[in-house]
């Protein structure tokens, strides 16, 4: 799949692939690096959606290494559904 620039790679935080793109190129930053500069991955899913993506973007366009690097994934305690949530407005 072929992605432009516009291409929203996390989708809780808006962040998009010329976002990464250029903070990778501009600071030569890794994985955790790109995470804290961009807030990619900090969303409510925690990364759950979007880390895949975001480690590969990041891993191929980065120039510091060829060491693969992944990002911290921060799920939740426990998961909820939107069912649950919106449980309270049926009474």
């Amino acid at each position: 799949m072929l992605l432009m620039e516009d291409t929203i790679i996390c989708r809780c935080e808006n962040v998009t692939l010329k976002h990464i793109l250029k903070t990778v190129e501009k600071y030569d930053s890794s994985v955790r690096e790109t995470k804290l500069r961009t807030r990619a991955g900090m969303g409510f899913c925690g990364g759950r959606t979007c880390k895949n993506h975001i480690d590969k973007i990041i891993n191929k366009n980065k120039k510091i290494s060829n060491e693969f690097t992944t990002m911290k994934v921060q799920p939740p305690v426990r998961p909820i559904t939107f069912g649950e949530i919106g449980d309270d407005y049926n009474d």
